[in-house]
């Protein structure tokens, strides 16, 4: 992604919020290798705290972060072919003031719904469709009540609140993008949900690439998404869209780098490309996994 200076984020100001959106709640991996993926997850910090209770799925969590590895089959072999063998980022759970008034909302404006999977005991999250058939969810539960203690059963002696590693926060998402799509994009996420793109000079981390996007609401819940479209002369395969990476925000991105070195992952090295004070991102792992770092002052 790409760094964002100080007089830059005060000029922006905060912008419309028509949802009450207050960062993102979860990201969800689907995967045939749920253990290997779990490794990955360690190794950047997570810790698996809970079990759903009917499916094979686990949450990871770390600070205030949530991720989903959902392996269960009917689920994996739903996907794409090419993401039925690897592990792919397949849905964005975002907070909301109202996931019913927002549904509705998103809805009427055009929004493709995702329909309802739920079993009997089970949460029915409203949704609707995002990039490569990737759902966004949209939650109103994470305040005094969780989404997780309808869905999920704790592990047996596992801290459920895990610490974050070196300040280390969800910072945004990177979607990959169609030649020519870059406005349909904007338009779906600023109609929708209320983001507004950044001037082309705003720049986070070490990758300076595509549109940015900035969600509405205050600091502490704010987050940005990263449209890349394929380079020129780019092979009709790299056109598919999809969520393609997470951004992760920390005060001191080589602490982390360091501390990720040791625990088993590698970062990208070459050229413009390696880690720096501003950012880093890892080597893909298990083929299509990868993360990125972004100096973000904020907890």
């Amino acid at each position: 992604m790409q760094q964002l200076k100080t007089s830059e984020r005060e000029a922006i100001g905060d912008v419309p919020d028509p949802l009450g959106l207050a960062g993102i709640e979860y990201i969800e991996y689907t995967t045939p290798q749920p253990q290997a993926l779990g490794q990955v997850l360690e190794a950047a910090g997570f810790r698996p705290v809970a079990r759903h209770r009917s499916r094979e799925v686990l949450l990871y969590r770390q600070g205030g972060m949530n991720i989903v590895v959902n392996a269960h089959a009917g689920v994996v072999r739903g996907t794409r072919a090419t993401d039925a063998t690897t592990p792919a980022i397949r849905a964005v759970a975002l907070r909301v003031r109202d996931a019913r008034a927002a549904y509705e909302r998103a809805l009427a404006l055009g929004a493709w719904e995702v329909p309802a999977h739920a079993e009997v005991m089970e949460l029915n999250i409203p949704g609707v469709h995002g990039p490569g058939g990737a759902h966004i969810y949209l939650v109103d539960r994470f305040r005094e009540f969780s989404i997780y203690s309808v869905d999920f059963v704790p592990i047996p002696g596992v801290d459920p609140n895990p610490p974050a590693q070196a300040g280390l926060h969800f910072f945004g998402i990177v979607q990959y993008i169609g030649a020519a799509r870059r406005d349909d994009w904007v338009a779906f996420y600023a109609e929708l949900f209320g983001f507004v793109a950044l001037p082309e000079e705003t720049h986070f981390g070490i990758l300076h690439r595509g549109t940015l996007l900035q969600s509405p609401g205050d600091a502490a819940g704010r987050f940005y998404l990263q449209l890349i479209e394929p380079e020129d002369g780019a092979a009709a395969a790299d056109e598919s869209e999809r969520f393609q990476r997470i951004g992760f925000g920390a005060p001191d991105v080589p602490a982390v780098v360091a501390q990720w070195q040791r625990q088993g992952l590698e970062f990208v090295d070459s050229g413009p490309v390696r880690a720096t004070d501003r950012g880093a991102i890892t080597r893909n792992l298990l083929h299509t996994v990868s993360f990125e770092l972004v100096h973000d002052e904020r907890p």
